[in-house]
Order: structure tokens, then C-alpha cells, then sequence
């Protein structure tokens, strides 16, 4: 069932694994966006409806998979910070890379951060710094990224996501969540089992952590990741809000505790709250996990702009050709 990085792979397949994971988690999660928990459990999405919170119809995603494709759109040319922030700009002010050409959600750190760029903020130091700034707004995008980044030595990999974290959300908080989330992905895409994944990690992130003199008391926020076998919490101590540590814990929760594309996503979805997003990050990986064939064919023919999707993945796949195996 997983992808298997090397000779016979199909990178793109990869890639349109990836994109429309997150697409088809978001736009699952859009219509119920804010609902409660307690709500949802007696009434559970099973199936991409329309309308709910946005009335907007079945298949619209989100400014997760927005600017999740701006950052795709810009990894197809040469890598530039700059590049990824214009795109940013450009889907806020011109609905560049919406579903139908207007910004319907958009997290207050990310918005007040894309503003900052068109004053004159260099993209890199765009996002806030405060710990009151963790939102999920860089993790919900960041996935195109592990393209960009899988051959690379892993400070590079590490440096690397927290400029690309930082053009929104500049505290290490959130760029430890995108890291964890990138090297995460990273390992399905070589072939590992997610159990495995999640227990390797726990040592190798932290070490790397304590190598990088990161502030103890950042690394503990990570604990439940990177010391506890998470998948054996009870669903009550999973939240779901629109703090980036809940998001990736929920995410890892929901890929670890299902078997499926479609029921990891909506194990996400009906979590509640910040539905789009949970859906959105848990698809990511799903979606790699699973590969397309796993997909609901029915739930990718609804989505907005599915040709320019296609589309943008072949480019994306010929300017970032598939890696090889390398040395950690």
C-alpha cells in the first residue's frame, strides 16, 4: 500500500498523492469548520457535502490547500523565499490559487504576516515571533516542502522549513512542528511502516533538537510525540483546535489509529473545530501513506480546480525529480 522511493516509482504519483491529500482532507473539513466534537459524534461527516459553514459547494477547499499549492507553484521554479512570499501576497490580495477567486479563511497570524511583505518585509522574517503566534497556519501548507528537501543533509532540512515556516510563523515552535511533519513524510515516501516512523523519530528528532541547543523547554512541548506512543491516547485527550501542536498531534493520532485514506481523514474531520486543517495535515500524510489509488475517486472528482491540480503536480514533478536513497 505505501510508495517506495526508488526505481519504478512514479514521482509524480508521489506528488499528486500528497496535493490532493490535503485537498480532499480540507475540503472535507469545510463545511462542519468550528463545529464541536460533541456535535459531530452525533452526526458525523461520512461523505464530502457542500455548503455548512461557508455554504460554499461539495469539493471547495480552504487557504490550507491554497497555500499549500502556492508553495508548490513556487518550488516549480528555482527555490526562493521571496517567490513563495509574493505567491502568499497574491492569494491574499488577487484569490491567486483559490477555488474560485476570492479568500473565504485566513488565520490572523498568516494574514497579518502576508501584509507585512508588500511594506517591505523580507519574506523569511515575515511571521510573527511571539509564543502567542503557534497557530497551524505554516504547518497546514508546509507538505510540497519534503520534495524540495528529501536528498538534502538534515541541518539543510531543518534550516530550510524554518525559513519557510517563518514567512508566516517565525517561533520555533511551529517550525519543530513542520520539521517533525516533513521528516515524517519524508519516511513514507522511502517505504517505512508508521509505527516504526513514529518511534524512530522520537529519537532522532530529539537528538537532533539537543544538537541544535534548542531550549529544553520548546523541546518538551513536542513529549507527547516524541516520547509516547500517541496512538494509544484516548480520543478525549486529542484536541483539535487551531494550535499548531494540536493539529500535528491530531494528525500523527488520526494516521496511526486508522487503516485508510478515507478513514484517517475522517477520523480528522470529525474531531472537530478546526476541521480543514485537522483533515488537511492528516490528508498530507495519508495520502502518501495510501497513494492516490486509495483516494475516493467520487471525492476527487468534486473537487474545485481539479485539472489545474493535475496540472501543477506534472510541473512540479519534472522541476523536482524523485530522490534516491541517502544517508540520514
Amino acid at each position: 500500500m505505501r510508495h517506495h522511493d526508488g526505481p519504478g516509482v512514479d514521482h509524480a504519483e508521489v506528488i499528486r498523492s500528497a496535493l490532493f491529500g490535503v485537498a480532499v482532507g480540507d475540503a472535507l473539513g469545510v463545511p462542519v469548520e468550528f463545529t464541536n466534537r460533541a456535535r459531530l459524534s452525533k452526526d458525523p461527516v461520512t461523505d464530502m457535502i457542500g455548503h455548512g459553514t461557508y455554504d460554499l459547494p461539495a469539493g471547495t477547499w480552504s487557504d490550507d490547500s491554497s497555500l499549500t499549492f502556492c508553495l508548490a507553484e513556487a518550488l516549480t521554479q528555482e527555490f526562493d523565499l521571496d517567490t513563495i512570499g509574493r505567491n502568499f501576497v497574491k492569494w491574499y490580495h488577487e484569490g491567486y490559487w483559490t477555488p474560485y477567486g476570492n479568500v473565504f479563511d485566513i488565520g490572523i497570524t498568516t494574514r497579518e504576516a502576508i501584509n507585512r511583505i508588500p511594506r517591505g518585509a523580507k519574506a523569511g522574517s515575515a511571521g510573527g515571533t511571539d509564543e502567542n503566534a503557534n497557530g497551524n497556519g505554516s504547518l497546514m501548507r508546509i507538505l510540497p516542502l519534503v520534495f524540495h528537501l528529501a536528498n538534502r543533509p538534515v541541518d539543510e532540512r531543518f534550516r530550510i522549513t524554518q525559513q519557510v515556516s517563518s514567512i508566516t510563523h517565525g517561533h520555533i515552535r511551529s517550525a519543530i512542528a513542520c520539521f517533525y511533519y516533513l521528516e515524517f513524510a519524508k519516511r513514507i515516501m522511502e517505504g517505512e511502516d508508521k509505527f516504526g516512523i513514529h518511534r524512530d523519530l522520537g529519537t532522532e528528532v530529539l537528538d537532533h533538537l539537543t544538537a541544535r541547543s534548542t531550549d529544553p523547554m520548546e523541546i518538551a512541548v513536542f513529549d507527547r510525540l516524541l516520547k509516547g506512543d500517541i496512538h494509544h491516547l484516548d480520543q478525549d485527550r486529542i484536541e483539535s483546535g487551531g494550535y499548531v501542536m494540536h493539529t500535528l498531534e491530531a494528525s500523527i493520532w488520526c494516521l496511526l489509529t486508522t487503516d485508510n485514506f478515507k478513514e484517517a481523514v475522517l477520523k480528522a474531520v470529525n474531531l472537530g473545530r478546526d476541521t480543514d486543517t485537522t483533515g488537511a495535515v492528516t490528508g498530507g500524510l495519508a495520502g502518501l501513506l495510501y497513494g492516490m489509488k486509495n483516494i475516493p475517486e467520487n471525492w476527487l472528482r468534486k473537487l474545485a480546480r481539479y485539472d489545474d491540480i493535475q496540472d501543477l503536480v506534472a510541473r512540479l514533478a519534472v522541476k523536482l525529480p524523485g530522490h534516491q536513497r541517502t544517508g540520514r
